[in-house]
C-alpha cells in the first residue's frame, strides 16, 4: 500500500502519514458516492439538508481553537492568526446557507393563462473536489457547503500537506445528519490515479483550487467528457499606488496584502506599481513597516510570519529574488531584522522588499507564493494600467487612491475577476469569486456560487382541455 508522508515545514520532520487511495478502490468509492445521492436527494429536502449545514457549522466553530492548531503545524501559518481562518469559513458558510433559499428557488416563466412553465434547480450528483493547502478550509466552504445543500454527493480530496481537514470535516458533517456515503474523503497525490477517477462516469462535476498547473492536469484528465469543471487557479495580483495616498497608510496596507500567510495566497499582491511623486517615500515607507514584522517559530504567539511551505518553495523564491537583483532590481529589505530567525530552518523565508524591478524579471512575471514585495515605478495611470495588465493571469487587483470614483474609473480597466479600490486579498461570499484570462473559469461564492452545483430542468404543464 502506499503511503503518503506530510513533512512539518516548521522541523523538516514527518508529522503525518495517510494510506493512497488505490485505482482498485475507485469503484467502491464511486459506487458508495452513487449510492448516496440516489436517495440524499429526495430523503432530505432543502429544509432539511440546510439543518444539517447550520448544525454542521456550529460544530465546527466550537472546535475553532484545535482545528486551528492543526494548520499551524502542517502549513507553518502563525498561530495566532490560525483559528481565524476556522472562524471565517464558518462565516462564509453562514452567508451561503443563508442565500440557499432564493439561490436553488424555481425560476417562474412568461406567465400565459393554461399554463405553468418554470426551471427548476436540481443536484447534479457526484461532486469531485480537490483542495489546496494555504487556506484548506475558506478554499474548500466555497465548494462543499453548496454542493450539500443542493443536495449533490461529495467526495474530498485534500492537499497531502493538509490531510486533516477532510477528515474532520467529514466527521463533523456526518455527526450533523449527513448520511453515510453523501460525503467521503480520498488522499492521493498520483496523477493517474486522480485522472481515472475524474474519467469515472459516476463523477459529474469536478472542482480544482491550485496552481494553474494542477488545473490544467484537471482539465486534460476530463477532456473527453462534457462535465463541467471549476477551476480555481493562482494570480498574479497587481496593486497601483497613486500618488494622492496617505503613504504611510498605503505602505502598512499593501505589506499586509503582500506577505501575510507568508505571501501564500492566490490573491495576495504579487506586483506593486507606485506613482513615481511618491516612489521613494513608499519605498522607505515599506521598509519601515516590515521592520515590524516578526519572522519565527508560528507556534508561538508573537510570529508574524511563520515559514513557507516546503523547503523547494523556499528556494523557488529565493531564486526568483536573485534573478532580479542580477537583473537590476535593488534589495532593499531591511538588514539584521530577520537573519536570525532564517536560521530555524530551510523554509523560514525573510520578507523581501525589491525596487525598482522590471517586467523582465522573473518575480513580476511569475505568481512567486511568497513573502515578497516587487516595487516598479510609473509615471502615469495609464502607465500603471498598462503593465497591470500584462500578465496570463487575473484573479484579482487593487488600485489604492483619495479619489475612489477615478480609482473605480481606472480599475475597470484592469483584466481581472475581483477589483479593488482601497482593499485587496478579500474574496467577499456576496460576490462572484472567479478568475479572468488563466486564472481559471466558473463561479464560487455569490448567488451565482450555487450554480455549478445544479442542472436545470424546464418544466412545461398544460391545463388539460375542459369538456375532453
Amino acid at each position: 500500500m502506499s503511503v503518503i508522508t506530510t513533512i512539518s515545514p516548521i522541523t523538516q520532520e514527518p508529522i503525518l502519514t495517510r494510506p493512497e487511495l488505490q485505482a482498485s478502490e475507485i469503484p467502491s468509492l464511486l459506487s458508495r458516492a452513487q449510492t448516496a445521492f440516489s436517495t440524499f436527494r429526495y430523503t432530505h429536502n432543502l429544509a432539511q439538508r440546510q439543518a444539517i449545514i447550520r448544525k454542521f457549522l456550529d460544530a465546527v466553530y466550537a472546535q475553532r481553537d484545535a482545528l486551528g492548531e492543526e494548520i499551524t503545524a502542517q502549513m507553518g501559518r502563525p498561530i495566532r492568526y490560525s483559528a481565524k481562518e476556522v472562524e471565517t469559513m464558518v462565516k462564509r458558510g453562514e452567508y451561503l446557507l443563508q442565500i440557499s433559499t432564493e439561490a436553488l428557488a424555481d425560476v417562474p416563466g412568461v406567465a400565459e393563462p393554461g399554463f405553468k412553465r418554470f426551471v427548476r434547480k436540481e443536484s447534479v450528483g457526484v461532486v469531485l473536489v480537490l483542495f489546496p493547502w494555504n487556506y484548506p478550509y475558506l478554499t474548500l466552504v466555497n465548494t462543499l457547503v453548496p454542493a450539500i445543500l443542493a443536495g449533490n454527493s461529495v467526495i474530498l480530496k485534500p492537499s497531502p500537506q493538509t490531510p486533516t481537514i477532510a477528515e474532520h470535516l467529514t466527521t463533523l458533517l456526518l455527526q450533523s445528519g449527513v448520511p453515510e456515503g453523501v460525503i467521503q474523503y480520498i488522499h492521493s497525490a498520483d496523477d493517474a490515479v486522480l485522472e481515472k477517477l475524474i474519467q469515472s462516469p459516476e463523477v459529474k462535476l469536478v472542482c480544482f483550487t491550485g496552481s494553474k498547473l494542477g488545473g490544467i492536469k484537471v482539465q486534460k484528465a476530463a477532456v473527453e467528457r462534457t462535465i463541467p469543471v471549476v477551476l480555481e487557479l493562482g494570480g498574479n495580483d497587481p496593486a497601483y499606488v497613486r500618488g494622492d495616498v496617505d503613504v504611510q497608510w498605503a505602505a502598512e496596507e499593501i505589506v499586509d496584502g503582500a506577505v501575510f500567510n507568508s505571501g501564500q495566497s492566490c490573491c495576495a499582491i504579487e506586483r506593486v506599481y507606485v506613482h513615481e511623486s511618491i516612489y521613494e517615500e513608499f519605498c522607505e515607507k515599506v521598509v519601515g513597516v516590515v521592520k515590524g514584522y516578526v519572522l519565527g517559530d508560528p507556534r508561538k504567539p508573537e510570529t508574524t510570519i511563520g515559514p513557507v511551505v516546503s523547503v523547494a518553495s523556499a528556494n523557488r523564491i529565493r531564486a526568483e529574488v536573485a534573478q532580479a537583483v542580477g537583473k537590476g532590481a535593488k534589495n532593499i529589505t531591511p538588514v539584521g531584522v530577520f537573519e536570525e530567525a532564517e536560521k530555524l530552518g530551510e523554509a523560514f523565508v525573510k520578507i523581501e522588499v525589491l525596487k525598482d524591478c522590471t517586467h523582465e524579471m522573473d518575480i513580476m512575471k511569475n505568481e512567486t507564493f511568497g513573502p515578497t514585495i516587487p516595487i516598479v515605478r510609473v509615471s502615469s495611470d495609464d502607465e500603471a494600467i498598462r503593465l497591470m495588465n500584462d500578465s496570463d493571469l487575473g484573479l484579482t487587483a487593487s488600485i489604492w487612491t483619495k479619489d475612489v470614483a477615478k480609482g473605480a474609473e481606472l480599475v475597470e480597466r484592469v483584466e481581472a475577476g475581483t477589483i479593488f479600490v482601497n482593499r485587496c486579498d478579500y474574496p467577499s461570499p456576496d460576490l462572484a469569486w472567479t478568475g479572468w484570462k488563466e486564472s481559471g473559469r466558473g463561479v464560487t461564492l455569490g448567488r451565482g456560487g450555487f450554480d455549478s452545483f445544479v442542472k436545470s430542468r424546464s418544466w412545461h404543464l398544460k391545463d388539460y382541455p375542459a369538456g375532453k
